[in-house]
């Protein structure tokens, strides 16, 4: 006869695999700057130093987590050779930090001189890098003398040709407003189907002595589209071919219309100043930290600074 005890209680026999509840992750916004003369990029490359690999490779040091729980994230997959001034991401982790400026002079301390993260900041959960984007910036820098500044030469595109830039100017009003710039589009990359139809805000050319500064304000850009409307504005500059062509070009949907009258202005003048975001989505989380933007360090009477 049984005795009427109450059974033993089931131990799992390894209690941290037990099913636990999912994680909150708690987002983190960075701002970035990169000289991207050296690498292969924003996106990830097993091969090939990148920007996201090498940001990952800090991160994952900082934050003791795997790469695939980082879920990092840009705001632009910039090309080869291209720079940026305010590249956005976004990292998440599974816990919360007390303040950020540890973390932000570990990042600096950890990435190279060509990579600097200039703000760290919380996120709202409903931030997200590239998909909250309402518009961006870019400048292509073009330097016009028949001997390139050295300074210059990571930066800017030697042109030594004569440029009319009342001409080019003339031309740019013609991307402004909502097109289809399949024209102007190179074959992508990926299977991504894209929306060819993007609307430009602004298209401005800039002179500062030597130097013209293409400016360029839209909703998106397809894949080298800056790179190709710089490219047929400097054709017309050259006034090798009219400021017409621009209308009669976009119409066509045909990137290989393009190709006959102009190629796709080099990596290195292209530069990506500023991420456009939802103010709401910028919004910062009660429980979060307050945003870093780098500390001072204090320096005693007696060290000297070197200069």
């Amino acid at each position: 006869m049984a005795l009427g005890l109450p059974p033993l209680p089931t131990i799992h026999p390894y209690p941290h695999q037990q099913q636990q509840p999912p994680a909150y992750n708690y987002k983190w916004r960075l701002l970035l700057s990169y000289d991207g003369t050296r690498f292969s990029g924003w996106q990830y490359q097993p091969s090939t130093p990148t920007i996201q690999c090498i940001l990952e490779q800090a991160l994952t040091r900082v934050t003791k987590l795997e790469r695939k729980d980082l879920c990092l994230v840009g705001a632009s997959r910039t090309d080869t050779g291209v720079h940026a001034l305010g590249q956005v991401a976004h990292f998440v982790t599974p816990f919360n930090y007390q303040g950020l400026q540890d973390m932000h002079a570990a990042l600096n301390g950890l990435l190279p001189p060509d990579i600097r993260v200039r703000e760290i900041s919380p996120a709202m959960p409903q931030f997200h890098a590239r998909f909250s984007v309402i518009g961006k910036i870019y400048h292509y820098k073009i330097y016009n003398d028949p001997v390139m500044d050295p300074f210059h030469r990571l930066y800017a595109y030697h042109n030594r040709s004569k440029i009319n830039t009342c001409v080019m100017m003339e031309a740019a009003k013609h991307f402004v407003g909502k097109h289809n710039f399949s024209a102007f589009a190179n074959a992508q990359r990926n299977d991504r189907t894209l929306n060819p139809v993007k609307n430009i805000s602004r298209l401005d050319i800039i002179q500062k002595g030597p130097i013209l500064q293409v400016e360029v304000e839209g909703s998106g850009f397809l894949y080298r589209q800056v790179r190709n409307m710089v490219a047929l504005l400097l054709q017309i500059g050259r006034e090798a071919i009219p400021a017409e062509i621009v209308p009669k070009i976009l119409a066509t949907c045909d990137r290989k219309e393009l190709a006959k009258v102009a190629l796709v202005a080099p990596p290195h003048g292209l530069c990506l100043v500023e991420v456009k975001y939802n103010e709401q989505h910028l919004q910062l989380p009660e429980d979060g930290p307050a945003t870093s933007f780098g500390r001072h360090h204090s320096i005693s009477k007696c060290k000297l600074q070197y200069y």
